[in-house]
């Protein structure tokens, strides 16, 4: 996933911390069906190593149709909020502003699935 090298998080205990405050993950896998997002709430198990655990419901397919062997993209979602025109100064001034998304890069890591 393209993020600019500014705004990239590599820091271990705050992308524990955003996962710990934001659990829920949108889990991409390749399923029969093609690419699959499914939005999983996850959360980090005690240990040395980061492991991912959540729960599956039994009527989603991602626990029968996903590969034990294959990896998944997991993206995980910080505060955001949308950003009206209108909050800014030069709106009155010139007009010429557009509507943008204040958000916090998302945290994306691959992992096995398991």
């Amino acid at each position: 996933m393209y993020c600019l090298e500014t705004f990239s998080e590599t820091r271990p205990e705050i992308l524990r911390a955003l996962i710990q405050h934001y659990p829920l993950a949108t889990v991409v896998s390749m399923g029969g069906n093609g690419l699959e997002a499914n939005a999983i709430p996850l959360h980090l198990a005690p240990g040395v190593e980061p492991v991912l655990q959540g729960h599956i419901a039994r009527a989603n397919p991602l626990w029968r149709e996903t590969n034990p062997n294959n990896e998944v993209l997991v993206i995980f979602q910080g505060p955001q909020h949308y950003i009206s025109p209108s909050w800014y100064a030069t709106k009155a001034e010139t007009g010429k502003v557009v509507p943008t998304w204040n958000r916090a890069y998302p945290v994306v890591t691959q992992t096995t699935y398991r």
